[in-house]
């Protein structure tokens, strides 16, 4: 019988489960990971961190459920929102993520907005205001505040 294993990355921890074929849960995981607060209002993970709970909490659950890993037929993901993981050419982060809900970025959604002729005119172009918590701004701040990082970025990731 296929197993299905659900995955989910989420601010507090890696949270796992198995399913049979008809939906019932066999079991349940978890593992946390740990959030840094630099500053006030800041608020960052290693992605490193979501690696290791992933491992611990899938092996967790399929141990309870009795689950052979060759027994998974399918694997669902999901994950924290708008979290930023810069990548240069490697696998590897090159800082921290930068989280949903950290604040520091709220000079530059005034900046996003200005450029856009004010709020409401980049709400009418894209649907959505500037919030610290978005991507935009945090590509921003990396690039005035660590122009360093900023000038090694190749990809941006959502914490997935």
């Amino acid at each position: 019988m296929a197993h299905l294993l659900g995955i989910d990355i989420g601010t507090s921890g890696t949270k796992t489960l198995i399913c049979d074929e008809d939906g019932k849960v066999l079991a349940t995981a978890m593992a946390e990971h740990p959030i840094s607060t630099p500053k006030p209002g800041w608020s960052e993970q290693n992605p490193e961190d979501w690696w290791k709970a992933t491992c611990v909490a899938t092996k967790a659950v399929l141990k309870k459920a009795r689950v052979k890993p060759s027994d998974v037929g399918g694997i669902g993901l999901s994950g924290q929102m708008h979290g930023s993981v810069f990548l240069g050419d490697g696998p590897k982060a090159l800082r921290p993520a930068l989280l949903w809900n950290d604040q520091r970025t709220a000079r530059q959604c005034a900046e996003i907005e200005s450029k856009a002729g004010g709020r409401e005119a980049l709400i009418e172009l894209v649907a959505n205001p500037a919030l610290t918590g978005f991507t935009a701004p945090k590509i921003l701040w990396v690039r005035e505040n660590e122009p360093k990082i900023y000038d090694r970025i190749k990809h941006i990731l959502l914490p997935k």
